[in-house]
């Protein structure tokens, strides 16, 4: 045995959630997402695809909304599909619906709803309610989207401050497009979305989170599609996006992972789920040249423990 497959035979690999099989190697994925989970979708799923040599196909839409490149809309025409990344709220009833694998609902990420303006202008106070009630007050325009957080904007927020008829005429809904470019181009003075989806838009200045005693956090989550034909390749992308070890990834969109236990029963050999700080090994195993492992499996284990490693700067 060369001296590199010997290092090889005796790494010790992290256990990051799974080892993939030879059936979910190879293939043609396509997933449905959320513009909510798009920043660290977009990071990651090229790490997904060295590691497994799947090949991801991603379209991107609202949650929510009847407009025509809506998930809920796209799904129920029947287009093709194999993993959707939406709100949990729009994924349980997409389930319900059969559109979905009921079950395989995993939770990502909790997002939080951001203010933004235009790159320049002059950055209100949202620091407490009050200030927060009064930039809104003040301002000549407000965007919001089409989505989960525009819902909440326009269907309660301005209700339980007190503010909707004021608020309301000069509202508008912005419909497939990011609410960050509309406040770019000087359209809307100020423009809600999740911080998520503003994080990436040029031109814009985002003031913060909202406060969090009116904030409405969204968690966005994964789920097997029904109708898909590649099932078990589906569930390792979500076995991957929801792993400790992508946790860096996900902080740095604006986003908070909601990290899962692994596939190891036992307390040694799981990585703590990430609710804070920097995700870290507790447990390991040793893979040597007797080890029941086909070829695929040790060498898609290890090609995702390099990968996931090298994501957090660990190799």
């Amino acid at each position: 045995m060369s001296n590199l497959l010997k290092k090889l035979s005796s790494l010790v690999v992290p256990l990051v959630a799974f080892a993939l099989g030879s059936a979910a190697w190879g293939q043609d994925v396509i997933v449905m997402s959320s513009g909510g989970f798009a920043a660290p979708y977009k990071l990651l799923a090229p790490k997904f695809e060295a590691a497994t040599g799947n090949h991801l196909t991603s379209v991107f839409g609202p949650s929510m909304g009847t407009t025509s490149g809506a998930i809920p809309m796209r799904l129920s025409r029947n287009e093709e599909a194999d993993v959707v990344i939406v709100s949990r709220s729009e994924l349980d009833a997409l389930a319900q619906k059969g559109l979905v694998v009921a079950g395989s609902q995993v939770d990502l990420v909790r997002s939080r709803i951001g203010m933004a303006v235009k790159l320049g202008a002059s950055v209100p106070d949202i620091s407490t309610v009050p200030a927060f009630t009064r930039a809104m007050q003040v301002a000549k325009s407000i965007a919001y989207s089409d989505s989960a957080s525009g819902v909440y904007i326009s269907g309660e927020l301005y209700k339980r401050l007190g503010v909707e008829s004021e608020l309301a005429p000069k509202s508008r809904k912005i419909l497939a497009e990011p609410v960050g470019e509309v406040v770019a181009r000087g359209e809307s003075e100020i423009g809600f979305q999740q911080m998520s989806e503003l994080k990436p838009i040029a031109g814009i200045t985002i003031v913060g989170p909202i406060p969090d005693e009116v904030q409405k956090v969204t968690v966005f989550a994964a789920g097997v599609v029904a109708n898909s034909h590649h099932k078990e390749a589906a569930r390792k992308l979500i076995e991957f996006l929801s792993a400790p070890a992508v946790c860096n990834a996900i902080r740095d969109s604006a986003l908070d992972p909601v990290a899962h236990a692994l596939l190891p029963t036992s307390d040694a050999g799981k990585l703590r789920p990430c609710s804070s700080g920097t995700p870290r090994l507790i447990g390991s195993i040793r893979i040597t040249p007797t080890d029941n492992l086909n070829t695929v499996n040790l060498f898609t284990a290890l090609s995702i423990c390099i990968t996931l490693c090298q994501s957090n700067g660990r190799v």
